[in-house]
């Protein structure tokens, strides 16, 4: 529920209480008297003026007006900066603050009681307003949780408006829910953190992310329907490529050998394997073969998980986004999903055309989306090991990983096995593993944690397996309970719970019809665009303005829009337009490079 204010430093309506006590009550809903609270003053004495609620005094016996504005008077104001103003009650300061308030921030006031917000809602109403037709510098809501104040921030006021947090207290109703208050502010500095965080990575990638979707559109006529896969009921084992994997695996193994169930063979194991592409190596040194693994990374560097991999029959489930040629190496069934990374018209279209395949959250994280995949790909209890987001002071990665064997490789008489570095670089900083014992780790492992809790935590089909990584916020088991609870499937499985493609040559044939006409209509546009702003052709405002936001993928990663939930300068922008302009050529080419992989002798 949002309220916006028209609020200013003209004549201010006050309305307060004398003298009123309400009886306590253990929830903030439950006061018995309604009459007490409506019941307005058309003059607040400057004595003898207090509100009690809930056992607690709320505003001043003296003069509580004076100190409102003397501590809105006093308050520090920043540009670019939500302040949260708990439990406003009469709104007492807040014109004061307002005219202090610089134009790119804003004061947004919560109140977590019902009964109270019903006063603040029919008392603050000031004559002159500081909104813009385009930007609201004052709002009122009612919340209850941190996550629908988050959800208010961002309808009200957009994605990426404000770079910090500040908290604004004018009176004492704060302290009827301080610790939810509390958490209202850091949820907030949180999701402000992670906002820019989102786009520095869009300005660094979001335009790699575009082009590899586009080359990635060639290969998905011929790929599985992602929805097809499924685990039915068996246990799913999730691994991630952290220090732990080594002990958990080792344990694994030697229990399972124990009974008598060869884990190397994917027909004798009574659970599947998801695992991350980093881990690949490791799985493939221990002879264990995955039954899938998941690809999102969009750099050329994640070649490297893939060594010696050619050929190997492993499906893959692979990003949208990530590098086309870790499409390529392995020889197992390919599914594509996507992670949409920012709000582009260009996945609208995919879905009303029929080519966007299944889609996840984009957590940035492969080890999340391994998570999330192997949640929805069956009923069955999923297990994690090695997602870390931790690791120790001599190893980042488990054993065979890329890095790992980089080390061992390059060790001699001068270059010790053990790298100190992670540990001792900048920002890194220690934690306390699930089992006790001390890790290190670093801000983007953190931020990846607190995504896992938010998302899986509390999750009673996931588990995770002790070891030396941090919390994950789900229940953690010994490996003991977690053998029992692979050993728990079917057995023997059959060898594949994949349904075959149903689609056929013929529906394979339609869909590769329909991607090159999807293709061929992005082209058409943007040579529109580039005729427009070459001037080769008329110059339409409005056609201009609906071209680029037809094409905003060749601009959603500009610093001015990256994260910003689709925004864009305006076409009176000259130094924008000389940068859209610089984009269309490359992006014409990378789609006409989409139609000819498709023709059925270049196909992938």
């Amino acid at each position: 529920m949002t309220h916006f204010i028209e609020c200013g430093a003209g004549d201010r309506r006050r309305s307060g209480l004398t003298g009123c006590s309400l009886p306590i009550s253990e929830s903030a809903q439950a006061c018995q008297n309604q009459d007490d609270f409506d019941k307005p003053v058309e003059t607040p004495a400057r004595r003898g003026f207090s509100i009690s609620y809930m056992g607690k005094t709320l505003l001043s016996r003296v003069d509580p007006v004076a100190q409102g504005e003397r501590a809105a008077a006093e308050a520090i104001v920043k540009e670019w900066t939500l302040y949260l103003c708990p439990s406003p009650l009469y709104g007492y300061g807040l014109d004061v603050f307002l005219t202090r308030l610089p134009e790119n921030s804003a004061l947004l006031c919560v109140e977590a009681d019902r009964r109270l917000f019903e006063i603040s809602e029919k008392s603050i109403s000031l004559s002159e307003t500081y909104s813009s037709k385009d930007f609201t510098k004052f709002a009122l809501i009612f919340a209850s949780s941190p996550h629908e104040v988050c959800v208010e921030v961002i309808k009200i006021w957009g994605k990426r408006r404000f770079r910090a947090v500040e908290e604004l207290r004018l009176g004492g109703g704060r302290q009827l829910f301080e610790e939810l208050y509390k958490s209202f502010t850091a949820v907030l500095r949180q999701e402000i953190s992670l906002e820019w965080g989102n786009a520095m990575t869009l300005i660094r990638l979001g335009r790699l992310y575009a082009r590899n979707l586009i080359r990635n559109l060639s290969g998905i006529t011929d790929a599985q329907e992602i929805n097809e896969r499924t685990f039915g009921s068996s246990p799913v084992l999730v691994l991630g490529a952290g220090p732990s994997l080594d002990e958990t695996l080792d344990q694994l193994s030697s229990l399972f050998t124990k009974t008598g169930i060869n884990i190397k063979q994917t027909s004798n194991r009574p659970f599947k394997i998801v695992c991350v592409d980093t881990c690949l190596q490791a799985l493939h040194k221990r002879e264990i073969p995955p039954n899938l693994v998941v690809i999102l990374e969009s750099q050329h560097w994640n070649l490297r998980d893939f060594s010696g991999a050619k050929g190997r029959a492993i499906d893959a489930a692979i990003d949208l986004s990530a590098l086309p040629p870790s499409a390529l190496v392995l020889n197992g069934k390919r599914y594509f999903f996507a992670t949409p990374w920012t709000e582009l018209s260009l996945f609208s279209r995919l879905y009303k055309s029929g080519l966007m395949p299944e889609t996840f959250l984009p957590l940035g994280s492969v080890a999340l989306t391994a998570v999330a995949f192997a949640l929805r790909s069956g009923s069955g209890t999923v297990l994690t090991a090695g997602i870390d987001f931790s690791f120790s002071l001599d190893f980042y990665h488990a054993r065979g990983t890329p890095s790992r064997l980089e080390r061992e490789r390059t060790t001699c008489r001068t270059k010790s096995l053990i790298n100190f570095n992670p540990a001792l670089r900048e920002g890194t900083f220690s934690a306390v593993s699930k089992n006790g014992m001390p890790v290190r780790s670093d801000p983007a492992m953190r931020t990846y944690a607190l995504l896992f809790h938010r998302e899986y935590g509390g999750n009673r089909r996931l588990l995770d397996i002790e070891g030396q990584g941090v919390s994950l916020g789900v229940r953690t088991i010994p490996v003991t309970e977690a053998f029992v609870v692979l050993s728990g499937g079917e057995k023997p499985l059959p060898v594949s719970c994949i349904h075959e493609n149903k689609t056929g040559k013929k529906a394979a044939a339609a869909k590769r019809e329909k991607t090159a006409a999807f293709v061929k209509n992005e082209i058409e546009a943007l040579q529109e665009l580039k005729s427009m702003l070459k001037g080769e052709a008329p110059l339409s405002v409005k056609r201009l303005e609906e071209l680029l936001d037809f094409a905003d993928y060749l601009w959603a990663h500009f610093p001015e829009s990256a994260g910003s939930g689709g925004r864009r300068p305006q076409v009176t922008d000259e130094s924008f337009l000389k940068r859209v302009r610089t984009e269309i050529n490359p992006f014409i080419k990378r789609w006409e490079t989409t139609i000819l992989l498709m023709q059925p002798e270049n196909g992938v």
